[in-house]
């Protein structure tokens, strides 16, 4: 008999893990808006008996920003965060989630099935219209609106005037749509209909504050009002119902409990239970999503606020069936009811106890069976993990780790029990180490951080993701680590940076011609000299040696030039401390001439002449930044001036302030176009038909990202200025 139960219990866990089932919920919104946590809370209420079916959510937050750029920056989110992760079914509720599933679906989410709620003004021929006829099914929301019109007229027969506030967001649109339709018809019904969507809070306020008592409010939506000032679903609400002195009604469920009487409303949770029905059949009883119709009748149900109802004395008894109130009063009756339950629950769960204490020790053992499986497949599912994972004490001993780790430092896992980290790592990155874990232990929480670490003459580079874990006891345990190695990004995104210096390379060549023809004149001048000198025989040795000499400046002069191009060509491999003046002068030894040929004044303020203004980062990636930014002004300039001839200019002024070193950059070949401004620092976006749309982009990968600093241009009338501002050695951020 217990061989029968431990086998049994055994081909259960391997039945759960081997068939589990992925699904993905993509809500529209955030956390926290009740809307999608109702949807949340009734999938997950609807799926907890399934233990093989492992729901993931994300929220796109759409309601505060929803651009075509934000949303194709989830999309790469998404395909990274999910590339090893595969579904078995999507699920999206509202409407923004809904058309980002449709055009990003064979992008992230081929020839998968997609369940849909909560999507407004649905059409079918949407969806053959993107070839996701079929891929796609779920529920329609559909606000009544014609229904709660009616409602109001049934239970405020004297009324004369009907406010509806609703904003301009997606859905309210969607609504305002339908108003259209129906308004029309109950004109000669309603005395007045105000339709409000256009005011700020406090104009709206106004408006309803001075309406008469015959007067009723239907509560539509309202997340931002004309200003752009954003609410969530409790302040719109409350601060209506704070002037209001007539009744509120609305079309959503989550409105209710904030001071509306209630209404047909539309309800989370029926959309949720209906969608997570859909998802069953195609999960457990193997549906085909075309089998599956889409519901297009919103399961919408009246439901009224008792306090609301009693407050403006309304009785919907005689002229309603079906209905639900909530926040009704129990009575003696269901109290002693509830009494009654609760008794007979308590028995029957002594009874259960009971039964349970005689079987537990057999259960006892069955679950230290199942405890010892699970911890052997814990230690398989780390050691498939593609990243070292280690895990060490509060006194920073490790106590074990993945079979990636102990591969990476060439030993194996029982070898690395017991050791810290100044057996694996230099003095200095185990101290820095040790020193972050110690701040760690004594904040409880999480620390990301970045690891360079030297393998066989090999660079790798990790991201270290660290947290604190506690004992069963509530007491810290130590720290676990998981380490991304991201070796081949900041290889890709070097490369980049050396292609970008490869592309000013024409440019820099340029340069180069200008700054040796001078030299060349001069030598070309002393050697007819000499020659001169010998076929007269007059040439003397004083004469040969200020040849030698000139000719040796002239030569080194040509030779640092060289130098300074092939140092600018070189990767700066290492952060170090250096000064802008240093950097500048070095730049303008190789294009000084070429701008002073283009017909350009150039102008370098130092605002503290005798302060040297150090930065500390990537010196030849630094001066990339600067030549591409001279070098754009340079040639805008030149292309300004090609017809009238007039002398440009170039202002570089150098100062300090508190926080930051900041180096402006200005030119007056005129403003950047206002439509354009906020692009340019876009990857492969270009004015120029030789373009590459790459070197300001990776001049703010460069100061930003690598360097931590800020790069931004602004228009200043016809002059364009770029502001580089870097962190000095007294800011700490």
């Amino acid at each position: 008999m217990k061989k029968y139960i431990f086998l049994s219990a055994v081909l259960i866990l391997f039945s759960t893990a081997l068939f589990s089932k992925e699904v993905l919920l993509l809500h529209s919104y955030h956390k926290g808006y009740k809307w999608s946590d109702d949807i949340s809370k009734a999938i997950e209420e609807r799926f907890e008996p399934y233990r093989n079916i492992n729901l993931t959510t994300i929220y796109m937050d759409t309601k505060k920003i929803a651009t075509p750029a934000y949303l194709n920056k989830l999309a790469s989110l998404y395909k990274e965060q999910f590339e090893k992760r595969k579904f078995d079914l999507i699920i999206v509720s509202d409407n923004n989630a809904f058309d980002f599933a449709i055009q990003y679906h064979d992008y992230l989410f081929k020839n998968l099935p997609v369940l849909f709620c909560g999507v407004n003004n649905f059409e079918k021929a949407f969806l053959e219209k993107n070839n996701m006829k079929n891929y796609m099914s779920g529920v329609v929301e559909q606000v009544d609106i014609e229904k709660n019109f009616q409602l109001i007229l049934k239970l405020h027969p004297n009324i004369k005037k009907l406010i509806i506030i609703n904003d301009v967001s997606q859905t309210g649109q969607a609504v305002r749509r339908e108003l259209n339709k129906i308004i029309p018809l109950y004109k000669d019904k309603f005395k007045e209909i105000e339709y409000i969507d256009n005011m700020d809070i406090e104009q709206m306020k106004d408006t309803i504050d001075n309406s008469n008592e015959d007067t009723v409010i239907l509560f539509v939506l309202l997340f931002k009002d004309k200003t752009g000032k954003f609410f969530t679903y409790k302040e719109s609400l409350k601060e209506i119902k704070s002037v209001a002195h007539v009744p509120v009604y609305a079309l959503w469920d989550f409105y209710l409990n904030y001071g509306a009487i209630g209404g047909l409303l539309t309800s989370a949770k029926g959309q949720g239970d209906a969608v997570s029905n859909m998802a069953l059949d195609i999960l457990e009883n193997h549906k085909n999503i075309n089998d599956i119709p889409i519901l297009e009748k919103s399961p919408n149900k009246y439901i009224f606020d008792f306090n609301e109802l009693k407050r403006f004395n309304i009785d919907i008894s005689t002229y309603l069936d079906d209905y639900k109130i909530i926040n009704e009063p129990i009575t003696i009756y269901k109290e002693y009811k509830n009494f009654v339950v609760f008794i007979a629950t308590v028995i029957f769960v002594l009874f259960i106890l009971i039964l349970m204490m005689r079987a537990n020790i057999q259960r006892r053992k069955i679950v230290e069976k199942d405890l010892s499986n699970r911890i052997k497949f814990d230690k398989v599912l780390l050691d498939t993990l593609p990243n070292p994972i280690y895990y060490k004490n509060i006194h920073g001993k490790f106590l074990g780790c993945n079979l990636n780790f102990a591969n990476l430092h060439n030993c194996t896992k029982e070898e690395v029990i017991g050791k810290t980290a100044f057996d694996f790592y230099p003095l200095d990155i185990a101290q820095k180490n040790s020193k972050v874990d110690e701040n760690l232990l004594s904040t409880c929480g999480m620390h990301t951080s970045e690891l360079t670490l030297h393998f066989n003459d090999k660079m790798r580079y990790f991201i270290l993701n660290k947290a604190v874990y506690e004992n069963i006891d509530g007491t810290v345990g130590g720290i676990v680590c998981i380490m991304d190695d991201i070796t081949e990004r900041v290889q890709q995104k070097q490369f980049l940076i050396q292609q970008s210096k490869l592309a000013e390379m024409g440019d820099m060549v340029a340069a180069i011609a200008h700054q040796w023809n001078e030299p060349l004149v001069e030598l070309s001048a002393q050697v007819q000299d000499i020659a001169l000198s010998y076929q007269l025989n007059e040439l003397k040795n004083i004469q040969m040696d200020a040849f030698v000499k000139d000719s040796m400046v002239q030569i080194q002069y040509m030779s640092k030039t060289l130098s300074d191009f092939r140092n600018f060509l070189k990767p700066s491999t290492k952060k170090i401390l250096f000064s802008i003046e240093k950097c500048l002068d070095e730049i303008f030894d190789i294009i000084g001439k070429q701008i002073f040929y283009s017909n350009i004044n150039l102008n370098i303020n130092y605002v503290d002449k005798n302060q040297d203004l150090l930065i500390f980062g990537y010196e030849n990636e630094f001066k990339q930044v600067l030549l591409n930014i001279i070098n754009n002004a340079k040639n805008k300039i030149i292309e300004h001036n090609a017809d009238h001839k007039t002398k440009g200019n170039i202002t570089i002024n150098i100062y300090n302030t508190p926080n930051y070193n900041t180096i402006e950059i200005c030119d007056d070949a005129g403003a950047i176009p206002k439509n354009i401004i906020g692009n340019i620092f876009d990857p492969y976006f270009t004015t120029r038909k030789e373009g590459t749309g790459f070197g300001l982009y990776m001049a703010k990968v460069i100061i930003e990202d690598k360097m931590g600093g800020k790069l931004r241009v602004r228009n200043d009338n016809q002059m364009v200025i770029f502001t580089i501002k870097m962190p000095n050695k007294n800011y700490k951020r």
